[in-house]
């Protein structure tokens, strides 16, 4: 994981060809890199869902998850980091510690993730290995662990020196990096590299105490000693490895897969599973065992080829291609048809899977996102995805009649595949509003409307709904008295309009005693009442926070009915409302932002160009949260200029306040 552009796919790409699962490489900016399978991916050179594969190094079998760096699209790095073990950011030497590193960093400490941090771009000029590793320090809680110091930067990168063996790598650019050579430390660097392996030594004494004992007594420590030290350090979320290289000129990449191996834990390192039997109520644990009862989580839905995969981490148990299963999440029973080990968007087909492995499924037609599968006889409920709020919203409407038909199956199998996309049918405005997580989530489901399902569909702002109310007090008459068909309908009544207060909508009170109207009249009149609320007199919108008085009548014998008095009642509201000077409400919103310390005084005066009120300021450490209400209409675009004014570092989440006035 990390941020945009650092070259996580690149890296990805480099793992998965020194582990022999590639026999060619792909480049991101050529567009062919396996795991950006997407067109949309291949065209934007970003990765847009994340792809999972399957390597072996040292004996081990890795699951990997290639998650992207967008900031649209940070859902699947949360749903990934739910089900993942561990996990390698990257960053960019050149780039330091940017917004998104931040944001997935403190996702993988929400998570209790362990980390292995890899440098990237050592080569690039301008790129700052220890100037990044300073920033990491002052920025995160963990420790950062230095196993690594490069030979180099920039045009001058030669290799990556070995604090813990005391070695210089270097990779034979002829064979594509495949082979590289350990040598001893050139005499220039031998003095710097020694301080920093002392360095390393004394933070990892810090955190073991057997280990400081021998250091204080002056002992040379072993490198099977140091290795123990740091898997410890990583696992306990105590420190992180840091290490360095350059995945597109294909250094330093096996180093990485050795660290992966050597300290990020197993299924086994880390603690139990924890879920709750549904039955009892209990909280219950699941050892990652393949003799312990099944339980797995739903962590992915995704469309292929018009089938449904769905994506499972099992943390327990054994499945068998063919098993019956049970979603405890939903209550039902469903079968495994097929059980597929994928790579990218390529599978292979597999008899069964156990605990550790994370697996895609053909077959369970209910299971969604953050459903726990188990055994029935052993039930227990898996903590939850929590999912983002969508923070911006889109009207979209099918071009043609057929597309429309396309449109509505489109729509629910997206939705079902990304938990961030809301889709809402407006009725007041007659239009189908899609919400996402950012300018580019939207687009990209635009695109994927027209690509994958043929669906297309004219895209434009949604209207924004707005209210009238009055603002004084009036007293009205309506009288009706005409001939419709063959009968005569009378009605005449007396009303008096009072505003209310915001928020407390319409209501309808009688002054005068039930007696003296019967039933059927008095429906009548309340039935105008609302009718004539319905459309207000300035531009046509519901009427809303008025108190209507039903102050006196008067009755024909033989002439009243209640098409009379429903008629009579509405004309006197419309004169009522066009005397009581009628006022246009709009949706107010609460905004919640929280944003460094740094950028808060431009967030405040953005704020107020856009005619928000602030409420509150918390501060919280380095960030601030700023609680504002500001109309949505001045909301439009908001996510995409937050993030040009904090440079991508502050986070918003909006809901409905009120109606006010603007």
């Amino acid at each position: 994981m990390a941020h945009i552009d650092a070259g996580k796919t690149t890296v990805t790409e480099r793992i998965l060809f020194y582990t022999g699962k590639l026999y060619k490489m792909g480049e991101v900016h050529d567009g062919e890199a396996t795991m950006d399978w997407m067109p949309q991916e291949q065209e934007r050179g970003i990765t847009i869902t994340s792809a999972v594969t399957t390597c072996t190094w040292a004996n081990h079998e890795i699951h990997i998850i290639d998650t992207p760096g967008h900031v649209d699209f940070t859902m699947e790095v949360e749903r990934s980091l739910r089900v993942l073990d561990g996990a390698l950011v990257v960053f960019c030497a050149v780039g330091g510690v940017e917004p998104q590193s931040e944001t997935v960093w403190h996702q993988a400490d929400k998570h209790g993730v362990p980390k292995i941090a890899f440098i990237n771009k050592i080569d690039r000029i301008g790129a700052d290995f220890f100037g990044t590793v300073h920033t990491m320090g002052k920025r995160f809680n963990s420790i950062p662990l230095l196993i690594q110091i490069p030979y180099g930067q920039g045009e001058y990168f030669q290799g990556v020196v070995d604090l813990i063996k005391r070695k210089l790598i270097t990779w034979d650019d002829s064979t594509l990096g495949v082979s590289y050579t350990l040598s001893d430390i050139p005499a220039d660097i031998v003095s710097s590299a020694e301080g920093y392996r002392e360095k390393l030594i004394e933070s990892l004494a810090e955190l073991d105490d057997t280990l400081a004992e021998k250091y204080l007594e002056g002992r040379e420590l072993s490198v099977n000693e140091i290795m123990k030290a740091i898997r410890l350090a990583t696992i306990s979320l105590k420190a992180v490895p840091v290490m360095c290289g350059a995945a597109l000129k294909n250094r330093g990449i096996q180093p990485v897969l050795d660290a992966v191996v050597s300290f990020l834990p197993s299924p086994e390192d880390i603690p139990p599973v924890r879920g709750v039997n549904p039955h009892t109520m209990q909280e219950e644990v699941r050892m990652s065992s393949e003799k312990e009862p099944l339980a797995a989580l739903a962590f992915k839905v995704m469309q292929d080829e018009g089938r449904k995969l769905t994506y499972l981490r099992v943390y327990s148990g054994l499945i068998k291609a063919g098993d019956d299963i049970y979603n405890v999440s939903i209550r039902k029973r469903e079968k495994i048809a097929r059980l597929l080990k994928m790579h990218a968007n390529k599978r292979e087909r597999i008899d069964k899977c156990g605990a550790g492995d994370i697996v895609a499924v053909v077959g369970l037609k209910e299971t969604t996102t953050g459903n726990s599968i188990c055994d029935e006889s052993h039930p227990i409920l898996l903590e939850p995805i929590d999912f983002y709020e969508p923070v911006i919203t889109q009207a979209i409407e099918a071009k043609t009649p057929a597309d429309q038909e396309k449109l509505a199956v489109a729509l629910v199998k997206l939705a079902e595949e990304d938990p961030t996309i809301r889709v809402k049918y407006e009725e007041e405005t007659a239009q189908t509003v899609v919400s996402g997580m950012g300018e580019l989530h939207l687009e990209i489901l635009i695109d994927r409307l027209r690509r994958e399902f043929n669906a297309h569909v004219n895209v434009g702002k949604p209207r924004v709904v707005y209210r009238e109310t009055i603002q004084k007090r009036v007293e009205v008459e309506g009288r009706f008295d005409k001939e419709l068909g063959e009968k005569r309908h009378f009605g005449h009544v007396r009303l008096v309009l009072e505003p209310r207060a915001r928020g407390t909508g319409v209501e309808i009170v009688k002054q005068i005693e039930k007696t003296e109207i019967p039933d059927e009249l008095y429906e009548a009149i309340g039935e105008g009442v609302q009718e004539a609320m319905l459309s207000g007199i300035i531009s046509g919108y519901p009427v809303v926070d008025v108190t209507v008085f039903i102050a006196g009548w008067s009755l024909k014998e033989g002439e009243s009915t209640p098409v009379g008095y429903k008629i009579a009642a509405s004309s006197a509201v419309k004169e009522g409302l066009s005397r009581a000077d009628p006022v246009i409400l709009e949706p107010i919103m609460m905004v919640d932002i929280i944003t460094p310390g740094e950028f808060m005084g431009e967030v405040i005066g953005d704020i107020n160009a856009r005619r928000g009120e602030i409420h509150a300021v918390v501060p919280k450490g380095a960030v601030s949260e700023i609680k504002a209400k500001v109309p949505l209409r001045a909301m439009f675009g908001y996510s995409t200029d937050l993030r040009s004014i904090t440079q991508g570092r502050a986070t918003f989440s909006m809901q409905f306040h009120a109606y006010d006035k603007t």
